[in-house]
């Protein structure tokens, strides 16, 4: 891969009232956990953060959940439970960042005289 370039996983679920997303680093992890729940969630979420998309699927803009819309969505606030049924239920999307491009950095050339 080159600079910058990355894959990122995020497992989305469609709920009723909106879409939400979670981040995951290790599918692989991700994937033992479905069926041996003992494993921590610590070891494949990117961050223990909820983010709707604004009824605009997958790829909407992201935004955090609010709690309101937590408990309407799954009968709880308790975000740790809301993780549980997201991952349980939802689907994982991959999909690669580009590599940064442009110049590496601004200032080298700037002083160059003519």
């Amino acid at each position: 891969m080159t600079r910058g370039e990355t894959l990122q996983t995020k497992c989305h679920y469609k709920g009723n009232h909106d879409d939400f997303i979670i981040f995951i680093d290790d599918v692989e992890t991700y994937n033992k956990w479905k069926t041996d729940k003992s494993i921590p969630m610590a070891h494949f979420i990117s961050s223990f953060k909820i983010f709707v998309t604004n009824k605009h699927g997958a790829q909407g803009q992201l935004d955090a959940a609010p709690n309101n819309i937590l408990a309407t969505e799954f009968d709880t606030e308790n975000e740790d439970e809301v993780i549980k049924k997201i991952l349980d239920k939802g689907n994982l999307q991959q999909s690669e960042m580009p590599a940064r491009q442009g110049q590496k950095n601004d200032s080298k050339g700037a002083m160059t005289a003519h």
